[in-house]
């Protein structure tokens, strides 16, 4: 069995200062990597998880190691998304994907021109048959406690190449998707339609015309070539009742000082400096009014319009579902998870305490507050898959 790398270490990370270095402690020296995986990981990248690394193996890059791999729970996920296409052909070469069994690589990086359009492909497969199978490898790192959803951040261009996909499919071609769930946990895959609905439309209209897997893989700690353990399941019922542009949110904010404040109505309030949370709905147009909230000039009518206009935003979070009380019910997780409250922010036409949460530490590099995104965004899918 193929191994990747010759000398992997353990460091603990602690820092990523951009979305392509991450800072790491080794062994009591701090020391950056290259990460060759560009997504926003939020829910993988906590102070002191143990990080995979290889020495780097180009004499003038800017870092000295590269990042191979994590841990989640103790699981190794693979993160080099350079060996996609390695692995890739390694589980079809070797009759590992269940219901493929009949193809094999021919071609890497194949080019088809289409209406004067070339476009690169990552595997062109073949089969006793002669005919032709043109391949996309998509790493998929987003998970749940046993789902998985891809993107983790919006892409166009991946809606576009869905689209590509499709029309290719209507001309006579074979095409599909390999989704590498780097999660052997995963027991069902949908595509992210919190994070990228538009993305997450797209997928469910080209899906029954596409040739597609998602794949659950194993690794462990040598990054020896992984095993399939099964395929994932796609439960696009869920899809009918969910992924549709409401639900409720959570924005992120930084205040860098103590500030005392009119807000509306209510008077003077007083603020802690520090990260804030504030949980909102929409029962239509989310994506509108999260954009909303992230402009400072606009008219005043919510609470958190007077306080944003002195706050950084760091994120705003959709949680896309069709429970009827799942503003409230969010907003008492995320007072639990926070170290203090603004009393009856937000809330004035309900019984929570407050909508508006602060903490010292950035959030979304807080597992606690992640936990519940990813219990609000997948684990509550659980009891809906089929």
């Amino acid at each position: 069995m193929k191994v990747l790398y010759n000398t992997i270490l353990k460091a603990k990370y602690t820092g990523r200062p951009n979305r392509f270095v991450v800072t790491l402690d080794l062994n009591g020296e701090s020391v950056l990597a290259h990460l060759p995986n560009p997504g926003r990981m939020w829910e993988l990248l906590f102070t002191g998880v143990t990080m995979y690394i290889v020495p780097h193996d180009k004499p003038d890059a800017k870092t000295k190691y590269r990042v191979v791999g994590i841990e989640r729970d103790g699981v190794v996920i693979m993160l080099d998304t350079n060996y996609s296409n390695d692995v890739a052909q390694h589980l079809i070469e070797n009759k590992l994907i269940p219901g493929w069994e009949e193809w094999r690589v021919v071609r890497r990086e194949y080019t088809v021109k289409l209406h004067g359009t070339s476009s690169r492909f990552d595997l062109l497969l073949t089969n006793d048959k002669g005919e032709e199978f043109l391949l996309e490898v998509k790493s998929c790192t987003l998970f749940s406690k046993t789902g998985a959803m891809f993107p983790d951040a919006i892409t166009e261009r991946g809606r576009k190449h869905l689209l590509h996909l499709k029309e290719l499919q209507n001309e006579g071609y074979h095409t599909g998707v390999l989704f590498l769930v780097q999660w052997d946990k995963a027991q069902w895959f949908l595509p992210d339609y919190h994070t990228d609905l538009e993305f997450a439309k797209t997928f469910k209209e080209v899906a029954p015309s596409l040739d597609w897997k998602a794949v659950a893989v194993a690794w462990d700690d040598t990054f020896t070539m992984p095993t399939v353990t099964h395929e994932c399941s796609y439960p696009s019922s869920i899809l009918d009742t969910e992924a549709h542009d409401s639900g409720v949110y959570v924005m992120v904010m930084h205040l860098d000082h103590e500030l005392d404040l009119e807000i509306g109505s209510k008077g003077m309030m007083h603020f802690k400096a520090g990260y804030y949370m504030y949980v909102g709905s929409a029962k239509a147009n989310l994506t509108k009014r999260i954009e909303r909230h992230k402009r400072k000039r606009k008219k005043m009518h919510w609470h958190l319009d007077y306080f944003r206009g002195h706050c950084e935003m760091i994120a705003g979070l959709p949680i896309r579902t069709s429970l009827d009380d799942a503003e409230c019910t969010l907003a008492d997780v995320v007072c639990v998870v926070a170290e203090w409250d603004v009393p009856k922010f937000g809330s004035s036409d309900c019984d929570c305490k407050s909508h508006l949460f602060g903490m010292t530490e950035n959030p979304i590099h807080n597992k606690k507050f992640m936990d519940v995104v990813e219990d609000y965004r997948m684990n509550k899918l659980d009891a809906l898959v089929k």
